[in-house]
């Protein structure tokens, strides 16, 4: 019985790891970043990308290809047919059927065309760099997202410990309060309020303890972690000093974020490739010259020669030079290139678009980050008041000389200071990562 309980221990002990493991940030991020399926369908895109590179070289190459034809005939009312001599007798052969196949060996190369296709490989390796920037946004989106959603749990986690002490509260003053009414110092009124602002904490508790589930569960959503696994984040320590950091001067992270964003750079390759959409339509101004050359041979079941000798007889090659100009297209041409000069320009549009969308964003954490810092400066001192003011009041309570409404409207404005300071504290928090982040460094 001893060996199968150590056995099963030994066998659970992985499932038990898994579901008392406590993620880190960091885990979070680099777990995001190996299994977000929204993150792997952006590098199979980029792969595509790179397999159109080679492909747009592959064009460079000549072009070779074989073919061949097998066919059969009828001609049912022939009357000559195949006269062949034989020891001195005549034989002729009149075949109604026949039996046709040619052979052949062709190669093309396109000597010029306007330099369209060394453009076209320009233009998909702009895509494939366009390809890898869309895969470090979706990152960025998706590190984003985890750095907001790690640091709502945190805030709410400290937020339900904060409850859980006004909930405490609350059930001591009731008690205290039934002792009173016990002894005629209370109505039974005054004691129905008390146990209404113990069962209103009580749901305050469960209603914070069920955002924060649901918040997990966007987290393991974005981890893409399935299955009945607990789940649940680490808890570094957090001081004050970090709500009370430095705040980074706003143009100087909006300059770094242009220089590193790969929004910005994706929109600045759009215009790259623009341009050379515009040679690549130019060039149907231009001739283009071919090279081809070819083997050919065939046979024919009607010769009276062998197969292998009209393979030899019919054989023929060939080699050309072609040569095409363009003298009226439709306005096909011209057509592609005004297109092509209007796309330019609504790239360079994308482009102060997302400048602008940049500048918002980051003003919005600068914003943030200075009015929750300010926020939280004043809610320490607020607290510390509130704090002093409610344990006077519970006293003054508990002698008798403040009432019931006195006592509840003090401690709503002591938990009212505290889930301030607590708000504040984890948003100006927040903020300062996010200008970090969006100065080129990592979310830690």
């Amino acid at each position: 019985m001893k060996k199968v309980i150590i056995a099963l221990s030994v066998l659970l002990l992985p499932l038990l790891m898994t579901a008392q493991k406590q993620w880190t940030l960091k885990e979070c991020i680099d777990y995001a970043m190996q299994n977000n399926i929204t993150l792997q369908k952006s590098r199979l895109q980029k792969l595509s990308a790179t397999e159109d590179v080679k492909g747009a070289k592959g064009a460079l190459l000549p072009s070779l290809s074989a073919s061949t034809n097998q066919s059969v005939g009828y001609r049912p009312w022939q009357e000559s047919g195949i006269t062949t001599v034989t020891n001195g007798q005549v034989d002729t052969k009149v075949s109604k059927s026949y039996y046709n196949g040619s052979y052949g060996l062709n190669a093309q190369w396109t000597v010029w065309n306007g330099n369209r296709n060394y453009n076209q490989v320009k233009l998909s390796r702009l895509q494939e760099q366009a390809a890898d920037l869309s895969v470090q946004e979706s990152a960025n989106s998706i590190q984003e997202k985890i750095a907001q959603l790690y640091v709502q749990i945190l805030y709410l986690t400290e937020a339900v410990k904060v409850s859980e002490n006004s909930l405490e509260t609350s059930r001591k003053n009731e008690e205290r309060g039934q002792e009173m009414v016990s002894v005629g110092k209370m109505s039974k009124a005054d004691l129905a309020q008390l146990s209404a602002q113990r069962a209103t904490d009580e749901y305050n508790v469960v209603a914070a303890r069920s955002e924060i589930s649901n918040y997990k569960l966007q987290l393991k959503q974005l981890l893409e972690l399935t299955g009945p696994e607990a789940f649940d984040i680490a808890t570094p320590e957090s001081s004050d000093e970090q709500a009370l950091a430095a705040i980074p001067a706003l143009m100087d992270v909006y300059e770094q974020a242009l220089a590193t964003r790969p929004e910005i750079e994706s929109s600045k390759l759009a215009m790259k490739s623009a341009d050379l959409q515009v040679s690549i339509a130019r060039a149907g101004y231009m001739p283009s010259i071919n090279l081809t050359g070819g083997f050919g041979t065939s046979t024919n079941s009607r010769s009276s020669n062998s197969w292998g000798n009209q393979f030899k007889t019919n054989f023929d090659a060939s080699a050309g030079l072609s040569l095409s100009i363009p003298i009226f297209d439709q306005r096909s041409t011209k057509t592609a290139v005004n297109k092509a000069k209007i796309q330019r320009e609504s790239y360079l549009l994308d482009l102060q678009d997302k400048q602008k969308l940049l500048y918002q964003t980051i003003e919005g954490f600068w914003l943030d980050a200075t009015t929750n810092q300010q926020k939280f400066r004043a809610a320490q001192a607020t607290v510390d008041s509130e704090q002093q003011s409610f344990d006077l009041l519970q006293e003054q309570f508990r002698l008798g000389l403040k009432n019931i409404i006195e006592l509840m409207t003090g401690k709503d404005k002591l938990l009212q200071a505290q889930q301030n300071k607590l708000q504040s504290k984890y948003m100006t928090m927040l903020s300062l990562q996010m200008l970090n982040f969006y100065s080129g460094n990592k979310i830690q």
